[in-house]
């Protein structure tokens, strides 16, 4: 039997505001978690490069992989054996293989809710059960410890994201601590995807395998390394599961490009290049949360790192998918509808991703302005 999984609707918006670029219009793409700024300078050079000289193939990066074990050092002070790391399509094929590779179909995964809608369609397409914990503002949209020690029974495994997607929360050290702890007395695997890690506006963002050296840990070069169209990520796989998740990416995925590989290498020496594009999103944040409160957007969550901002529209709708296509229709700004991100209060929520130049999110408020005063003024 198959799964019977939802869309990501947020791509729906996205077809329709390529079409609507197709008919001449003006379209600013604040619906993925996309940044506009693209891959480093050195990155491009060495892909540039590597074209002329190398035919490539199917390859892991062994030099990738000790440079990624060397960023937990550096980052987090942390050691990791360059053989728990695999190199990936990008952060998604890791979560399956962490999936596969650690449960069984019918397991029960919890999950934060409003969270990254692919963790709930991923489980339900591996024949797993979502376990969603509703998260909402009076816990800041954080998943807790004492949220994970109330589940009966037990799940199977967590998945964690710090800085989460949509919101943007970030979870503390002593938080991350006291997850890991209840995980580890109740037999539950940890999956921590740090995909956001490097786009903090408070402070570090603390990695999992800190607290829970058996947990599987997903990170990308899509978010802080802006290179999402290279489909280059990697999964930090405990040692237990290291020879199972080999097995499976050799069957499923073979290898990621051996183009990015080379390019994702020169860009993690970019230090000044991703700083300087952190910054921007700082701008960005600090320019959307003095914009939001005039177009009526009163309730959001705290924006603590990634790019996003999740905004109450409960007020104006409760169809965020119908709100989102209407606000693309009229302004050309196209923007994700929270039903993607919580199937139960979503369709009263909205995310913007601020992953865009400084002049766009400008150009995005003015367009914006008076198409929120005519709703508020309706209401």
């Amino acid at each position: 039997m198959t799964a019977d999984i939802d869309p990501f609707r947020a791509i729906g918006i996205s077809r329709l505001a390529h079409a609507l670029k197709a008919q001449g219009r003006s379209i600013i793409h604040m619906e993925f978690g996309q940044p506009s700024t693209g891959a480093p300078p050195a990155a491009l050079a060495e892909a540039h490069r590597v074209l002329d000289v190398d035919a490539m193939g199917y390859w892991e990066s062994t030099p990738l992989r000790e440079r990624i074990a060397r960023l937990y050092d550096e980052r987090y002070e942390t050691a990791v054996n360059p053989d728990n790391i695999l190199i990936t399509n990008g952060a998604s094929p890791a979560l399956v293989l962490a999936l596969n590779a650690a449960f069984a179909p019918g397991d029960r995964i919890a999950l934060a809710r409003p969270g990254y809608v692919a963790y709930r369609n991923t489980l339900k397409a591996l024949h797993m059960v979502p376990v969603e914990i509703d998260c909402g503002p009076e816990v800041r949209f954080k998943l807790t410890a004492e949220a994970v020690t109330a589940l009966d029974p037990a799940p199977a495994g967590l998945i964690v994201a710090s800085p989460a997607n949509p919101t943007g929360t970030i979870i503390a050290a002593e938080q991350l601590a006291a997850i890991a702890a209840v995980c580890a007395e109740r037999g539950i695997r940890i999956l921590s995807d740090e995909i956001y890690h490097g786009l903090s506006y408070v402070g570090p963002t603390p990695s999992m395998l800190a607290f829970a050296p058996d947990a599987f840990i997903i990170n990308s070069f899509s978010k802080y390394w802006s290179m999402a169209g290279w489909r280059l990520g990697w999964l930090v796989a405990p040692d237990d599961h290291v020879a199972a998740c080999r097995a499976r990416i050799g069957n499923l995925f073979l290898t990621a490009p051996s183009l990015a590989q080379h390019a994702g290498l020169a860009a993690m020496d970019e230090a000044a290049v991703l700083e300087g594009y952190v910054a921007t999103y700082a701008r960005n944040r600090e320019r959307m949360l003095a914009a939001l409160p005039a177009l009526g957007l009163r309730s959001i969550a705290p924006p603590d790192g990634a790019f996003y901002i999740w905004a109450d529209i409960g007020h104006l709708t409760d169809d965020s998918l119908s709100f989102c296509e209407q606000l693309l229709r009229d302004t050309g700004v196209a923007t994700a509808p929270g039903v993607d991100f919580d199937p139960v209060h979503g369709h009263r929520f909205m995310r913007f991703s601020f992953a865009v130049s400084t002049e766009e999110v400008e150009d995005a408020l003015r367009r914006m302005t008076p198409w929120f005063a005519a709703r508020t003024a309706g209401r």
